[in-house]
């Protein structure tokens, strides 16, 4: 009986690793899939002809307060197609608490409306595919070096840029490859 429950746990995991919303080989980021952080599913697909501006995020790191500028991205874009996804993550031992903690941290904290991923890997050996695929698109622009690195999504699902923790939500140049891309 515990050898039957191995094996369907495994090919369980196979299969799954073979849908396409895991698949690292994927050809555009609207083939990802995220855990929402209230439970559920973020399709990229969803947000299909839209930029997206993916950031792996965390609630005590010294980037937090760039959570402020991400929060005025998404409103001052939005109605012109633009989407940011925040996508928490320990990897850096900065993210200890619980999906709920985080998205009350946020929403109390900064007022945060925009989609959130529930807590993902996103540069160890579990991380989500989307970030292998990010790194064979963008090269080291698309490995998340620390909390709060961005990747640049076009309307088309392409990666287009990855920009270092340092670039902040509102520097010119993230603003104006948003603008870029939303034309």
């Amino acid at each position: 009986m515990r050898f039957l429950s191995i094996f369907l746990m495994l090919l369980t995991c196979i299969l799954s690793s073979l849908s396409p919303s895991h698949n690292a080989q994927a050809g555009t980021a609207y083939d990802f899939t995220f855990r929402g952080i209230d439970g559920g599913d973020i399709n990229l697909n969803d947000f299909r002809g839209k930029v997206l501006l993916v950031v792996n995020t965390a609630s005590r790191c010294g980037y937090t307060h760039q959570y402020a500028g991400l929060q005025t991205l998404f409103d001052t874009y939005k109605d012109d197609g633009f989407v940011v996804l925040g996508v928490p993550s320990h990897d850096f031992s900065q993210e200890p608490l619980s999906n709920a903690a985080v998205k009350e941290f946020c929403e109390v904290q900064f007022g945060i409306n925009f989609p959130m991923a529930a807590k993902t890997s996103v540069k160890t050996k579990q991380k989500h595919p989307f970030y292998s695929w990010t790194q064979q698109q963008l090269g080291r622009q698309g490995i998340p070096s620390w909390n709060f690195h961005k990747i640049l999504i076009n309307r088309q699902g392409q990666a287009i840029k990855g920009y270092s923790p340092a670039v902040t939500p509102l520097a010119r140049l993230l603003v104006d490859d948003i603008k870029q891309a939303l034309e």
